[in-house]
């Protein structure tokens, strides 16, 4: 049973994203927002599915994304959190502002 999949997988790229599709996505974003995931590499011209799409902008293309080395007190607070809540990098992220999930767990793991 399940949820269906998001997409039917046949023609759609795999692999790093081009400059080019970056800035397709953004630039639909731009104009009419995200709204549904599922619909949007269609309507933007891309041929990625939508969650590769999503996980694209949540992790690398929002602007108000902090890139950079992790402060010290950044770091003391992944590690506190972590001894509380583990490997919930979701729930991590909600106590340091602008770092992606994906950032904090990738950090942790190296």
């Amino acid at each position: 049973m399940g949820r269906s999949p998001c997409c039917d997988k046949v023609g759609l790229k795999k692999g790093p994203w081009t400059q080019e599709e970056d800035q397709k996505l953004l630039a639909y974003i731009e104009k009419h927002g995200h709204g549904s995931w599922r619909a949007l590499p269609n309507k933007a011209g891309l041929q990625r599915c939508g969650k590769s799409c999503r996980l694209r902008w949540a992790n690398y293309l929002r602007p108000d994304i902090k890139r950079g080395k992790f402060s010290m007190q950044e770091e003391q607070t992944i590690i506190q959190l972590h001894a509380l809540l583990g490997n919930r990098w979701s729930a991590i992220a909600t106590h340091l502002p602008k770092r992606t999930d994906n950032e904090i767990k990738n950090y942790w793991n190296t």
